[in-house]
């Protein structure tokens, strides 16, 4: 048991991957008898009850601006102006968010909940943790707003934790390092092996392609070449397209989404996670634009087109991973013979949120 008198820990998250990649911190921390206090930015309210039950995380301590699940601009814009408009009285925001209580606020990765979290944190007095620190594409745009998101908030942080040597040394670019912590590894090495359990995949599953980023979403262009290359796909192999909130409304107002049911696309909301992963493992290949599922997918070894211009995730490329850079030469060679990308699954060695929760110990 750790003595608890120190000053909290506060974990700061809301997205569905923000949970997966933070719950073995979360974890290891219930296992260890460390006292922390958990906010949901209630981004992805409803998803987030059912992700706590799957993961084995406990209820929040509070759950801020809950509404539902977000799936439109709209409704993105309106839940950050609430949550923004708690920065407005320190002392209010230090009681009502963070308890009264000081210390260090974890927040995880690029979303606008991890910069609203990190400005909260600011503006109560704490220091701040970003955990995947050091990511960087080198391209405001691409993705946009997320690599915008990224550097304010690494600025912002006291503690970076980075996964990998690419990381840590753009951190030094940026002149950063002394707040740098590498941790060897992205936690998705340990949410990958519990959701697995331990347990083989046979790859006899349909492709599994994903479409979600603001980067395509309003792009016009972007979403029909993505419409166009299932389409091509569906020819060959069976092909389950996995719904994020944000991608159902917008293929439906373009009304190609009924063209690729009638092709023979196969559709289905987003999934409990240990189901999506072994739907990942289970696939010929995946058709993705998603960085964590990069990353799952470059641990899995599984073929996988990255629907991208830019990716500040290397995990993978060269090897399993193709950046398809929206370039039909790239995505037809990858579709020639996409079992050539093929690689065994990795191992690695590696205990990032040990790392992470060690660190956090000694500093608070």
């Amino acid at each position: 048991m750790v003595p608890n008198d120190s000053p909290m820990i506060h974990v700061f998250i809301g997205t569905k991957a923000q949970y997966i990649k933070t719950a073995p911190l979360l974890r290891l921390m219930d296992s260890e008898g460390v006292d922390y206090r958990l906010i949901d930015s209630g981004q992805h309210a409803d998803l987030s009850r059912a992700l706590r039950a799957e993961l084995d995380i406990r209820e929040p301590d509070v759950v801020l601006a809950s509404s539902g699940d977000i799936n439109s601009v709209g409704q993105a814009v309106m839940w950050s102006g609430r949550l923004s408009g708690r920065l407005v009285s320190s002392s209010k925001l230090k009681s009502e968010v963070f308890g009264g209580q000081g210390g260090i606020c974890v927040v995880h990765g690029d979303t606008p909940s991890t910069l609203l979290a990190a400005l909260m944190a600011r503006r109560a007095g704490l220091d701040v943790a970003h955990l995947e620190a050091g990511l960087r594409s080198h391209n405001y745009a691409q993705p946009f707003p997320e690599e915008l998101i990224r550097i304010a908030t690494m600025r912002l942080s006291r503690y970076l934790f980075a996964p990998d040597d690419a990381a840590m040394a753009n951190l030094k670019d940026m002149g950063l390092s002394e707040r740098a912590v590498p941790t060897l590894a992205n936690s998705s090495v340990e949410a990958l092996a519990f959701a697995l359990g331990g347990t083989p995949v046979a790859p006899t599953g349909p492709v599994i392609a994903t479409m979600h980023r603001v980067e395509n979403l309003k792009r016009k262009e972007r979403v029909k070449g993505f419409v166009d290359l299932l389409l091509e796909i569906v020819s060959a192999y069976p092909v389950l397209l996995v719904l994020h909130g944000p991608t159902k409304p917008t293929l439906e107002k373009s009304g190609v989404l009924a063209a690729l049911t009638d092709a023979g696309v196969e559709t289905t909301d987003l999934m409990a996670h240990n189901e999506f992963t072994r739907a990942l493992a289970a696939a010929p290949f995946v058709v993705t634009d998603g960085g964590s599922i990069q990353e799952e997918c470059a641990l899995l070894g599984v073929p996988t087109l990255l629907w991208r211009g830019k990716t500040e995730r290397p995990d993978g490329l060269g090897a399993n991973v193709v950046l398809s850079g929206y370039q039909s030469d790239i995505t037809e060679s990858f579709l020639a013979d996409p079992e050539v990308f093929r690689r065994d699954p990795l191992t690695l060695d590696a205990d990032p949120s040990r790392i992470v929760f060690d660190t956090l110990l000694s500093a608070r």
